[in-house]
């Protein structure tokens, strides 16, 4: 059996149009006991974005609606603070050029690298588009990925990545190494139960979460829970990977379940799910 910390590794929380940390107390009454709150994209927060501004408030908004979570939590809640890579998609239809669209893009992550730099972070967000777009958008994206890496490097944090489905990113591996980031600092969110390359954050379906229990490589568990009260319980409800957790608890894998919930986050964001405990 299992009996130690629950994470979720994404999820998203919001004060203006949600739930906010109404969702966090769900969670822990489910028997979670810590978050990684991400914020949710711009628009959807503060509108259309046109200078850092624009991105200090998003920031804003969720440190504060984190700090909330934080405090109804056994554990605790942590901000993951970036643009999300659809932005370009959205500045391009404003008459943004992609170079200049992906300049705002940098600013945003230079902004998200500050908040980790003084502690009030503990992470950055960053990817690329999970549609077609065009090859000059898709390489101004990728151009934006890698800065993330670079600030990361600096400041001493992991990236989580928004991206395309698949299996292979080990190019993108790659590209955080020569930016100076580990592999292991490099997060695919939304992932099946493997990926090569970075470590793989798994929504939380049954299937895919078997399959991870199943290896021998380090993995985090997530919803995607996107708290928007037009849309209850998507991408996942808070509920889940607390739920998920006793069942494969109950299924024999708690070797696994630490490796998830106690000892790829130590790896990934160097925190101690068991000592915050409260």
């Amino acid at each position: 059996m299992y009996d130690g910390p629950v994470l979720d590794n994404h999820l998203h929380l919001d004060p203006i149009n949600g739930r906010g940390v109404e969702a966090a107390e769900e969670f822990e009454r489910a028997g979670g006991t810590h978050l990684h709150v991400l914020n949710k994209p711009s628009w959807d927060l503060v509108g259309e974005v046109d200078d850092e501004d624009g991105f200090r408030k998003t920031f804003d908004l969720t440190v504060g609606v984190t700090e909330s979570a934080d405090e109804v939590l056994p554990g605790q809640a942590r901000p993951v603070l970036g643009v999300h890579p659809a932005l370009i998609s959205r500045l391009l239809e404003r008459g943004y050029a992609p170079g200049g669209a992906a300049d705002l893009m940098k600013a945003g992550i230079d902004i998200a690298a500050e908040y980790v730099a003084s502690g009030s972070a503990l992470a950055i967000k960053s990817g690329r588009p999970h549609y077609d777009v065009s090859d000059a958008v898709w390489d101004a994206s990728n151009e934006v990925m890698r800065h993330a890496f670079a600030r990361a490097a600096e400041v001493g944090c992991a990236v989580q990545l928004h991206t395309e489905g698949g299996e292979d990113f080990e190019t993108v591996a790659e590209w955080a190494e020569a930016e100076g980031l580990t592999r292991e600092q490099v997060v695919k969110h939304y992932s099946g139960g493997y990926v090569e390359g970075p470590i793989p954050s798994v929504i939380s379906h049954e299937d895919d979460l078997e399959r991870a229990c199943g290896g021998a490589w380090p993995f985090l568990m997530e919803t995607d829970f996107i708290d928007d009260p037009d849309r209850p319980g998507a991408v996942l409800g808070p509920k889940t990977v607390p739920r998920r957790t006793a069942t494969l608890a109950e299924a024999g894998h708690g070797a696994a379940l630490r490796r998830a919930h106690v000892e790829t986050p130590a790896r990934v964001y160097g925190i101690d799910t068991e000592a915050t405990l409260g």
